[in-house]
């Protein structure tokens, strides 16, 4: 937990206490998990599972080992455990101020679908609203036509 604590301090402004994480990984539907590189953990992510979705709560690369494809190994993990029977997305909230997570989840494949104003209790702040949707096969093949352009409308 301190090495976790650590990255946690090291990234973020309004940094989660100690507390704050054991309250939310002790909820049912809250996991946990960490990315070591020799044998230190250098990244982790806390993320609920819901009905059809995967929510992160939080998630962090230690700074010094950021761009390294740290961050998007554990997205795709993430990633990899969607499917098409049950959970289909992965949402999350990000600060307006973010930009560099903001960059890192759209490059992941996330899209801003909505802004969620004077989102943090910290701060006055907005938060970007993010998804990363399955996509179904049947749905990328079908293209849809519009029978109607094939009359003349003379």
């Amino acid at each position: 937990m301190d090495e976790v604590l650590e990255i946690e301090r090291s990234s973020f402004e309004f940094p989660w206490t100690e507390e704050e994480f054991l309250t939310c990984l002790r909820q049912r539907n809250c996991i946990g998990t960490v990315a070591e590189l020799d044998h230190e953990i250098v990244g982790f992510m806390i993320y609920e599972l819901h009905q059809s979705m995967l929510r992160i709560l939080n998630f962090s690369v230690s700074p010094n080992c950021r761009r390294r494809g740290v961050g998007q190994q554990m997205v795709q993990r993430l990633i990899d455990k969607l499917s098409q029977q049950r959970r289909r997305e992965i949402v999350l909230e990000v600060r307006e101020t973010n930009l560099d997570a903001q960059l890192f989840f759209a490059n992941s494949g996330f899209k801003a679908l909505s802004v969620l104003r004077n989102h943090y209790d910290d701060t006055c702040e907005d938060a970007y609203y993010m998804r990363y949707s399955l996509k179904s096969a049947v749905h990328e093949s079908f293209q849809p036509t519009n029978r109607l352009s094939e009359y003349d409308a003379a």
